[in-house]
């Protein structure tokens, strides 16, 4: 025989669980009067109001709902269209421009998750690189802000066959185009940041990705060839801190764009290199330009007849490039000033190996492009002068804001002997280490003798056995030019003292 609830609590002496069960009906009663309730009113009102006025009750209802909710945010959509949307869209007229168009897709290759996407088209530029497949979309974000991209195909249509036809002379060419999508307080920055970051994202990996060219001038015009000088600031036999130093002002150099525009100056940067014939002069200025991944520009100037060709030259060259003279003492030197006997010594004129050969250049025509009216003609430029004699250019090289940073290129240390051997040997110590490390500060040799002598054998004992007594030698030789000039000095002071 089953009991009750509330008799089984009694019996199970309960009181609390036959007051829970009470309290259960009494929620539940009077839960199904209040829905009878309501379903009753809403049959009244159906019935007894009029329609107009249930419209009305229901707009009401709405507005309030609006009010106490959060509106969705307002959208924008930016339409980048392909050369073939471009053209037979309307958008472009004949010889339409894909720039942009190409530039994005580039970019958003770099920034697909392959694992994300359910399709993904392969090929481009690079053979590999991923792109969207039509009626795809991703997000980017770039400073905090989320940008969906969507790649869209447009309707199909039939190529004429004409020059801007970019190759589809007949049949049909599918327009495409890749919209960008974000909320609409976030135009300004979509417009005039986030695009523009995008060009120049991609023009900055393409440029490192291009091969290097060095240009040489004939007459008023450059020919260039490919550079594949290996140098690069890893490899380069240089003091250690220097060469950081170096690479810090470059850097500092690539950032103040908007702080150069700001000072009223132009955007270059000048480094003198000087110091003995082998110290790796030429081996920096290609270590920059690899750095940099900016074109060689090395300018003859026995090759120059008049500042005007000079200019032109000069005047030709584009942005992001290396102005290099090399041996520049050899062309504007303070001997020149005391045979022209002018004061002025921006005006001290170029000669060739001639004696008797009329004035070509002036110095000043260079100093215009350096730092006059010429130097605004174009934008992040590095110009590199190189001597093995700084004593003998005239000052007028040597003012401030002409050469900004002098850097002296000396004798091989004991860290760019490190760096050598690290190059040829893939090694960081040997037992040879400390004695050509100390005799390397009682000579003086320099990268390029030292790394000849590395290159004598492969075998790493036997190379740096040949660099050891190469410099031993030179000690030797040291010790004996020493001693023998004691004995010409003491000499000379004995044949004095006699003549006294």
């Amino acid at each position: 025989m089953e009991m009750d609830p509330p008799a089984a609590a009694k019996a199970l002496g309960l009181p609390s669980y036959a007051k829970a069960v009470d309290a259960y009906r009494k929620a539940v009663g009077t839960a199904a009067s209040v829905t009878a309730y309501v379903v009753l009113a809403r049959g009244m009102a159906r019935e007894l109001l009029p329609h107009d006025l249930l419209s009305a009750a229901r707009w009401a209802a709405s507005l309030v709902r609006a009010r106490l909710e959060t509106p969705p945010p307002e959208r924008r959509t930016l339409v980048i269209k392909s050369a073939a949307a471009l053209l037979y869209g309307g958008g472009g007229g004949g010889g339409a421009d894909s720039g942009l168009y190409d530039d994005v897709r580039e970019y958003l290759a770099t920034r697909i998750d392959p694992h994300s996407m359910g399709r993904l088209c392969l090929g481009g530029r690079s053979k590999r690189a991923l792109s969207l497949e039509h009626g795809d979309s991703m997000t980017d974000v770039f400073e905090g802000v989320e940008f969906k991209w969507a790649s869209v195909a447009g309707q199909s249509q039939h190529g004429n066959g004409n020059e801007y036809d970019y190759g589809y002379r007949y049949g049909n060419v599918r327009t495409e185009s890749l919209e960008l999508s974000f909320d609409a307080e976030h135009t300004d920055m979509a417009l005039g940041r986030y695009v523009p970051f995008i060009t120049e994202t991609v023009a900055e990996a393409r440029r490192r990705e291009s091969a290097l060219h060095i240009f040489i001038n004939e007459g008023s015009s450059w020919h260039g060839i490919k550079h594949h000088h290996p140098s690069t600031f890893d490899t380069l036999a240089m003091d250690p801190d220097l060469k950081q130093s170096v690479v810090a002002d470059l850097d500092r150099f690539l950032k103040r764009r908007d702080y150069y525009r700001r000072i009223g100056k132009a955007w270059k940067r000048g480094y003198l290199l000087y110091g003995p014939p082998g110290t790796g002069k030429s081996s920096l200025v290609a270590a920059i330009a690899n750095y940099l991944r900016f074109n060689l520009y090395d300018l003859d100037l026995s090759e120059v007849s008049y500042n005007t060709m000079l200019q032109r030259l000069l005047n030709g060259m584009p942005n992001k490039s290396i102005l290099v003279i090399e041996d520049i003492d050899c062309c504007f030197s303070t001997a020149s000033r005391k045979e022209k006997n002018d004061s002025d010594s921006d005006h001290i004129p170029y000669r060739s190996g001639q004696g008797n050969s009329e004035p070509r250049i002036t110095l000043s025509g260079l100093l215009n492009f350096i730092d006059g009216l010429w130097s605004t003609s174009g934008e992040e430029r590095i110009i590199v002068f190189t001597t093995n004699y700084k004593d003998r250019l005239d000052p007028a090289l040597l003012r401030p804001g002409r050469m900004d940073m002098h850097i002296y290129m000396g004798y091989c240390g004991s860290e760019a002997f490190r760096t050598l051997a690290r190059n040829y040997f893939l090694i960081d110590d040997h037992k040879l280490f400390p004695e050509i490390q100390q005799l390397l500060l009682d000579v003086e040799a320099t990268p390029a003798a030292v790394s000849e002598m590395l290159l004598r054998s492969e075998d790493v004992d036997v190379a740096l056995g040949v660099l050891t007594e190469f410099l031993r030698q030179k000690k030797q030789a040291m010790r004996e030019g020493e001693s023998m000039q004691s004995h010409v000095e003491l000499a000379g002071k004995e044949a004095a003292a006699g003549n006294l």
